[in-house]
């Protein structure tokens, strides 16, 4: 018996089973969260995965910016089984080897090399729950006399009900209304406006919540000098920077952290940094870091509190993902497979194409026609995973593992795909 059939066996799916016949078993199955399933997925290796018919396609959005070493890797699978054979789960009146390490490792790499002493690391399951983690952090620096959190317009930041209030799309809150609240969110990129913001009443301001590059809103870079404008207004007030990387960061942007670059972040130091999505590889795992004291000492006994948040095999993941990132240099492939990506889509000058933006391995086509989901579709027929992220822009946030040669096969099939979509 082979180790996949006695899956199927254990698990009771039926391997036999089409594409047609699950979407059905979905739709009675599933709350209508997500709408019907574009395609039921039965494995993975690398930078591919296959449907139930068999049907192969490449991944170039990795469950959305989270399989940063593809599917089936086997260093991170392997960390996995072997953490899960030994000590699985334990509660949060314990802990475990892997779960130090992997917060004494991503304080140092958060900090660019050199760990703060006022590092300190609380462990989720997701980005939502690390954002409703941040925001709570910022409740406890505001108390009574802080009641203003700052965020931007075209945020996201998660949907639980803490997250959800920093996040700006109405079509996400109307429906959970009222929020937490004390929420102002600002014009996205305006310095002249966040300066306004902490002008009148800065001093009220508990806190500053931004994304280096905002994701869920089509990959919209913050202009250069943003952050360091944002670092320069909360430490002159006594407010907490708070930069989301759930995202962005591990990688996924060529640097650790997305603020690492020096046209986005210039060597700041944020006082609270969120992560999740690529930090595991796949696996569920998110975490707050705080780097400064002002941010570390927040939290006391019961303030806060996860049951499977650090967990054993969560963190042998995230260690496993740190070690090939870092084993096979997988920023200097971000770096160059993203750049090479950039100029196939720019060297194709197809009409419908306005230009690429992002960074790294976070990349989106910006279109000159809203027809960003018929290009997805198309380019689905076709046998590639993207995103219509916005209306006129395809996200792009592939496996870091992808190599040059995969890309291509992308952006040869591009034009004929935009054709399609154009007249579909």
């Amino acid at each position: 018996m082979t180790e996949t059939t006695a899956l199927h066996e254990l698990t009771g799916t039926t391997p036999a089973a089409t594409q047609a016949e699950w979407t059905g078993r979905y739709t009675g199955a599933l709350m209508n969260t997500f709408g019907a399933p574009q395609r039921v997925l039965v494995r993975g290796e690398g930078c591919y995965v296959w449907d139930a018919d068999g049907q192969r396609y490449l991944d170039l959005l990795a469950g959305i910016a989270v399989n940063s070493l593809g599917h089936a890797h086997p260093t991170l699978t392997g960390a996995i089984s072997a953490q899960l054979g030994t000590l699985g789960h334990i509660s949060n009146f314990f802990a475990s080897p892997l779960q130090i390490t992997l917060a004494e490792r991503l304080a140092t790499l958060t900090a660019g090399g050199s760990r703060p002493t006022a590092a300190r690391t609380f462990f989720t399951n997701s980005g939502t729950e690390a954002l409703e983690g941040a925001f709570k952090l910022a409740r406890r620096h505001g108390g009574q006399d802080r009641p203003r959190i700052l965020a931007l317009e075209g945020a996201f930041h998660g949907r639980t009900m803490g997250a959800l209030a920093l996040t700006a799309k109405p079509a996400y809150r109307e429906p959970f209304e009222p929020l937490p609240g004390g929420v102002e969110h600002l014009p996205f990129g305006d310095v002249e406006a966040l300066e306004q913001a902490f002008a009148t009443d800065g001093d009220r301001v508990a806190a500053l919540v931004v994304e280096p590059l905002q994701g869920e809103a089509g990959v919209r870079h913050l202009p250069t000098g943003y952050l360091t404008a944002a670092r320069r207004l909360t430490s002159e007030h006594g407010s907490l920077l708070i930069l989301d990387e759930v995202q962005t960061g591990v990688g996924r942007t060529g640097e650790w952290m997305a603020f690492h670059h020096d046209h986005i972040g210039g060597g700041l130091t944020p006082d609270v940094v969120t992560l999740a999505k690529g930090l595991g590889g796949g696996f569920p795992i998110g975490a707050v870091l705080t780097l400064t004291e002002q941010a570390a000492g927040l939290f006391s006994p019961g303030q806060h509190g996860t049951t499977f948040g650090g967990n054993p095999v969560a963190a042998a993941a995230a260690l496993a993902t740190l070690h090939v990132i870092e084993r096979d240099d997988l920023l200097e492939r971000v770096r160059t497979t993203g750049a090479a990506l950039r100029e196939q889509i720019s060297a194709i000058g197809h009409p419908l194409v306005a230009g690429v933006r992002g960074e790294g391995l976070l990349l989106a086509i910006t279109l000159t026609e809203e027809i960003a989901p018929a290009v997805a579709r198309q380019a689905l027929e076709a046998g590639f995973i993207v995103n219509p992220v916005a209306p006129d822009a395809i996200r792009l946030a592939p496996p870091l593992i992808l190599t040059s040669e995969q890309a291509q096969t992308f952006t040869d099939a591009l034009p004929q795909i935009l054709q399609k979509a154009a007249n579909s």
